[in-house]
Order: structure tokens, then C-alpha cells, then sequence
């Protein structure tokens, strides 16, 4: 494991069993022993957490829950892609759906738990997955300041899951949720009459009371916040609390470019769950360093190509 993923952070573009054989410095390794680990090799997304679980403050911070779709578009066997709507592409492709849990403290990024999302396999939904990964935040000991969610994670049951644990949420609610002023004559929120930086207390849906707030982009775009927060009525201090949500965006796209996890060539089920795993304790190693030198996942890419580019130059 621990080659495995040094082998994530240090390649740049070739992510193959093959690559790895010719450049472990091993004698005689075989691409073949690398297929076998992935494939023989079972990890688990409860694993992650003994990689994660020194550089999270338990007390404090956010727990932030988003998915992302991992492009296998040219993979057509592969046993765990499907087709799934990607946000990025605006449309369906073949991709493994992973739903994650971010804790942060506003400055780390650090990813405690993940779920594929394969509800043939399991029967779970996405909204499945985000109720078990927060009973297992709570079980480890978690009291985060919020959870942060976009409006897919935002339906009523999830909002009932957080505030049985006595968290609280800051979530977007699509423009289709109905609100009252008065419990009992309901409207869509975004026929409520917010004005710009108002917050406002109304009853959501079979939910209950919350604070709401209109977020109108530079280029026009209208979002709504809803938190259970009863106390959090000034609006620049609860879209400063939900400005974190991002972080798991940034997330994302770090994961993405920076450890090679859409990358695994493998078509087995088993190997992508073990490349995945790999990937996200890359991921955390990266992180960890950032956070103690101040060189960015991306800078520390650049460092290792560089100084091979460098040793090719000087002995030409």
C-alpha cells in the first residue's frame, strides 16, 4: 500500500501496473504483482479514517458532503461505472459516483469518509450514504459547527438526521421548496419576498422552523440558505459559515488532478475500490505536507517532475 501510494503522488500521467513495474526500483517486479494487489488487496472507505483522524479537531469545525463523478467514459467494461449525470459535462457519461464527507476547519481539507454509490449493489442511495457516513462521524466522536450541503442532500430527512445528532446545518434549498411565514399556507421560496442580505425565520416543509437568506451572484444567479441556526440572523456571518461548502469542490478537482484517481486501467471492481482507497491516502499525505511546509498538492507534483527533468538535463 504504502509504495502503492507514493506511486499516485510521484507519476504525473501513466497510473498502470506496468508504469509502477518499471519504476519501483524492485528487481524482476512483475505488472502482474501489481494487478494482484489491487485486485487481492480489500480496503475499505472505514480504513481512511486511521490516515485522517490525527489531523481532525473533533470539537469543531465543518463536515461538508458532496458527490463527484469519476469519468470512465473509454471504460466500458468496467464493473463498477454506469451512466450517471455529471455536472461538469452537463449531461450523461460512463463514471464510478463517489459521495464523500470533507472535514474542515476553514484552512484544512481533509477527507474522513466515502461511499461508491452503487445502489445495485447495495440497494443505498446517495441520501442513503450521507445519513450512514454521518452516524459514523458521530460515533467517532465528531461535533461539528455545521454541516454544509448543496440542495441535493438537503431533503427533509437528511436535514432531520443532522439535528437528531444536535448539529446544526446550512444547506441550499432549490427554488421549488415550500416555506411559510405562518405554518400552514405554504409558497415556493423563491416566490418569498427576500430582499437582498435579509434573513428571515419561516417553517419548511414538514421540517420545521429556519432562517433563510436569498444569494444573488455577481452575474445574477440566485441561491437560497437555509439553516436550523435560529440564533445566526445576521447574513454575512451565515454565508460565511456556508462559503466553506467550496472547499469540497476544491477537493475534488485537487483528487482529480493530483493522485490519478480516475485513472486506474483496471476494469475489476475490486481494483478500482483498492486504486480509489489508494487515492484518497495519497490525497491526505499531500495534505498533510501542505500543512506543514506550505507547498500547495499541485507545487508538490511539480517538484518531483521538475528534479527528473532537471537530472535528464544535466546529464545530457
Amino acid at each position: 500500500m504504502e509504495l502503492y501510494t507514493r506511486f499516485l503522488i510521484g507519476n504525473r500521467n501513466r497510473y498502470s501496473g506496468v508504469e509502477l513495474s518499471k519504476v519501483s526500483g524492485i528487481p524482476d517486479m512483475a505488472h502482474d504483482a501489481v494487478n494482484r494487489f489491487l485486485a487481492g488487496t480489500k480496503r475499505t472507505p472505514a480504513q481512511l479514517w486511521q490516515y485522517a483522524r490525527s489531523m481532525v479537531r473533533r470539537e469543531t469545525g465543518y463536515l461538508v458532503c458532496d458527490d463527484t463523478l469519476l469519468d470512465k467514459r473509454y471504460s466500458r467494461k468496467n464493473e463498477l461505472a454506469k451512466k450517471q449525470y455529471s455536472g461538469n459535462e452537463h449531461g450523461l457519461i460512463n463514471g464510478i459516483c463517489l459521495v464523500n464527507l470533507l472535514w474542515t476547519d476553514g484552512e484544512e481539507y481533509v477527507p474522513v469518509d466515502y461511499r461508491i454509490y452503487r445502489k445495485e449493489d447495495d440497494g443505498l442511495t446517495k441520501n442513503d450514504h450521507f445519513r450512514n457516513m454521518l452516524d459514523t462521524a458521530e460515533k467517532r466522536g465528531l461535533a461539528p459547527e455545521y454541516v454544509l450541503t448543496d440542495s441535493w442532500y438537503s431533503g427533509v430527512g437528511n436535514l432531520k438526521a443532522v439535528t437528531r445528532k444536535d448539529w446544526h446545518f446550512i444547506c441550499m434549498l432549490k427554488s421549488n421548496r415550500l416555506v411559510s411565514v405562518e405554518k400552514g399556507s405554504y409558497l415556493p421560496i423563491a416566490d418569498l419576498p427576500l430582499a437582498d442580505r435579509q434573513v428571515s425565520r419561516v417553517w419548511l416543509k414538514e421540517f420545521g422552523p429556519v432562517l433563510v437568506c436569498k444569494l444573488v451572484a455577481t452575474n445574477g444567479d440566485i441561491a437560497y440558505l437555509a439553516t436550523d441556526d435560529l440564533m445566526k440572523t445576521d447574513y454575512d456571518t451565515l454565508s460565511d459559515h456556508f462559503s466553506h461548502r467550496w472547499m469540497i469542490e476544491e477537493f475534488h478537482r485537487g483528487i482529480k488532478q493530483t493522485t490519478g484517481i480516475e485513472r486506474c486501467e483496471s476494469v475489476r471492481a475490486a481494483s478500482q475500490r483498492t486504486h480509489i482507497f489508494s487515492a484518497f491516502v495519497a490525497l491526505v499525505r499531500l495534505e498533510r505536507q501542505r500543512l506543514k511546509s506550505g507547498i500547495s498538492w499541485y507545487e508538490q507534483k511539480a517538484v518531483i517532475s521538475r528534479l527528473a527533468t532537471a537530472n535528464y538535463l544535466a546529464s545530457a
